[in-house]
C-alpha cells in the first residue's frame, strides 16, 4: 500500500516544521508513504520553513508553492491531483490533529471495511471543543445526514482518509473551507462506505491562528444544499 499524505498550508510558519517532522516519524509497517505539501500562497515564513525541512532522504516529499492564496479547497485539490498513492490522507498543518493516529485511521481501509475513514472528534467525550463550535458542527453534521442519508458524527473533521478509487467519478469544485462539506456530500451521494474512528483534538483559538469564521458555516450550508439539488 502506498499512502499519500496531503498537507494544505497557509501561513503556518510556527507549526508546519513540526507537523512535517511528526508525519515523517509515523511508523507504518508495510506502507510506503509520500508527503504532498500544497503551500497556498503563504505570506509569512511558511515557505522558508518548508524549504528548510530536515526529513529522511528516503521519504518522498513533493512541495508545490502557489503564488497567490486561493483557499484550502484549492490546496486540497492540488494535493489530490499530484498524489500517487492508492490511499489519500488529508493532514492540516496546525497541530490540532496528531499524525500518531494514522494507524487507527488506516485500519478500516486495510481491513476492507471502508472506502473512506473520518477521524471524529465527538465519538469520545471531550471538553476541548468550545460550545459554539460544537453546536455549529452538530447542526452541519445533522443537516448532512438528513440530506444524504449519512450516519456521521463529525462532518467537518479535517482528518479524511480515502482509497483513491473512492474519488472515481467525483468532481470537486470548491476552493475554500467549503471543500469539507462538498467532499462529504459527494462521497455520500456516490454511496461510498464511510467509517468514523475516534481521534484526539487540540483546538486553537483565533488569536493563535484559527482561520475558520462563522461565514464558513453559512458557506457549508449553501454547499450542502447545492450538492443535494444539482
Amino acid at each position: 500500500m502506498r499512502l499519500s499524505v496531503i498537507i494544505p498550508v497557509y501561513n503556518e510558519e510556527q507549526t508546519i516544521h513540526e507537523v512535517l517532522e511528526r508525519v515523517a516519524a509515523v511508523d507504518l509497517p508495510g506502507i510506503e508513504m509520500e508527503i504532498i505539501v500544497a503551500n497556498d500562497g503563504s505570506t509569512d515564513g511558511t515557505r522558508r520553513a518548508i524549504d528548510d525541512r530536515r526529513l529522511p532522504r528516503e521519504l518522498p516529499v513533493h512541495v508545490y508553492h502557489s503564488p497567490i492564496n486561493l483557499g484550502k479547497g484549492a490546496a486540497v485539490r492540488l494535493g489530490l491531483a499530484c498524489a500517487t498513492g492508492d490511499v489519500l490522507l488529508i493532514q492540516d498543518a496546525d497541530l490540532e490533529l496528531d499524525p500518531a493516529e494514522y494507524v487507527r485511521l488506516l485500519a478500516p481501509i486495510r481491513e476492507g471495511r471502508a472506502d473512506v475513514v473520518y477521524g471524529s472528534r465527538f465519538l469520545a467525550p471531550t471538553a476541548k471543543v468550545p460550545f459554539k463550535a460544537r453546536a455549529a458542527n452538530r447542526f452541519l453534521t445533522l443537516l448532512t445526514n438528513l440530506l444524504f442519508a449519512g450516519r456521521l458524527t463529525d462532518m467537518e473533521t479535517a482528518y479524511k482518509v480515502m482509497r483513491r478509487d473512492a474519488l472515481a467519478g467525483i468532481r470537486l469544485r470548491c476552493v475554500g473551507f467549503d471543500i469539507e462539506p462538498e467532499l462529504t456530500a459527494r462521497l455520500l451521494r456516490a454511496g461510498r462506505r464511510i467509517v468514523e474512528v475516534a481521534i484526539s483534538y487540540n483546538p486553537r483559538r483565533i488569536e493563535e491562528g484559527k482561520k475558520m469564521r462563522w461565514i464558513d458555516g453559512v458557506d457549508a450550508i449553501y454547499t450542502l444544499l447545492k450538492c443535494r439539488l444539482t
